[in-house]
């Protein structure tokens, strides 16, 4: 189950709940205090109240802008056949999740680049109607401000590295072409931190070029927003390492061998079967082949000898869950996604070959696999 984010719900879109996270005030307050001087310099005759409401206004503007964004992200993933599953309004702007993010590469692709489509949109409309006010007012320096962010966000989005939209198309093209989203989202997260190196080195060595001091309010912008694209980057960097190995994963390179007996056996022929295959373990059948468990050595080595002969191996099974049984050729993601549905918390399950059984998983074995 995907976890959800701390908030309040405003709302639903696309069947998934809308929420302002409380980072969101946080922004808003550090964004309003930032864009107040401007508009004094714009309005000087405006009273100090005023000047504040016009600021907080464009921050309510700029999160109503990225809010559209991320709709756009949600409405072409539902229409893509995934469930979305939250809309937020946090510190950075926003993100929506939805499920099955990973099946198609194209999905990945059209569900990403729309975000930043639908800003270039609303810049383009802005700047229109900016350019239709008679006069340089309050609101034609609202829409002229929205227009100017909305292309930034929209451009800046599009680059072509993680986490930002444009990384997740590249991620998308790289997992088209190969066939692997692991090698997408390795080659996406190190153009991500080639994207954060240079916004830095914008702030720092371009006012260099022309004669200029770097600004301290610019280098700490960048130097903020390149924190956050290279942890990004490098989070995209981890998964994707972990995919791979997830990747490897297969049923039948995890499985151990099993030695099959009947349901009629007894503790003593169970033992017998066990000192013949060393290493293996036993797993019982029913009567038309079908899985019932395996044996637990510990219940095994419990019954007296006296009375092994006679004890049925039911009293020393341990029984598959219904429908637990997975085949040889599952791996990576399927094999993990089949184990999750389908083991019912069970440590074993049956390997099931054309019918037959021929080995057990241990799902801590995988687990470990994972960690290693």
């Amino acid at each position: 189950m995907t976890s959800r984010s701390r908030g309040w719900v405003v709302g639903r879109i696309a069947g998934a709940p809308v929420l302002v996270t409380p980072s969101w005030f946080l922004g808003a307050v550090v964004l309003t205090a930032l864009f107040t001087p401007t508009v004094r310099a714009f309005a000087p005759l405006l009273p100090g109240a005023s000047v504040v409401l016009v600021a907080f206004a464009f921050v309510l503007l700029l999160f109503a802008s990225v809010f559209l964004h991320e709709v756009a992200h949600a409405l072409v993933a539902r229409a893509r056949g995934h469930r979305v599953t939250e809309l937020a309004v946090t510190l950075w702007g926003g993100h929506t999740a939805y499920t099955g993010s990973g099946a198609r590469p194209l999905d990945g692709a059209l569900v990403a680049v729309v975000g930043p489509l639908t800003n270039l949109a609303l810049a383009a409309a802005f700047w229109v109607a900016y350019q239709l006010q008679p006069a340089a007012t309050v609101p034609s320096m609202l829409l002229f401000a929205g227009a100017f962010s909305n292309a930034f966000v929209g451009i800046f989005n599009l680059l072509p590295g993680l986490p930002l939209d444009g990384g997740q198309v590249l991620e998308s093209i790289v997992w088209g072409a190969t066939g692997s989203r692991a090698r997408g989202t390795l080659a996406a997260g190190w153009v991500g931190r080639a994207v954060a190196v240079g916004v830095l080195a914008w702030a720092l060595l371009w006012p260099l070029l022309e004669g200029r001091s770097p600004s301290l309010v610019t280098a700490m912008w960048a130097a903020l927003i390149g924190a956050f694209l290279w942890s990004g980057a490098g989070d995209a960097i981890k998964g994707a390492r972990a995919r791979a190995r997830v990747a490897g994963l297969t049923a039948r390179g995890l499985a151990v061998p099993a030695v099959v007996v009947p349901v009629s056996t007894s503790v003593a022929g169970v033992s017998d079967a066990a000192a013949r295959h060393a290493g293996a373990v036993v797993a019982v059948v029913g009567p038309s082949g079908e899985p019932v468990g395996w044996v637990d050595p510990g219940a095994v080595a419990s019954v007296p000898a006296d009375q092994a002969g006679t004890t049925p191996v039911e009293a020393v099974v341990v029984p598959f869950p219904p429908g637990s049984a997975v085949t040889p050729d599952l791996e990576g993601d399927e094999l993990l996604d089949r184990l999750a549905r389908g083991s019912s918390g069970a440590r074993v399950v049956p390997v099931v070959d054309a019918g037959r059984l021929t080995g057990v998983l241990d799902v801590a074995r995988v687990a470990a696999a994972l960690r290693q």
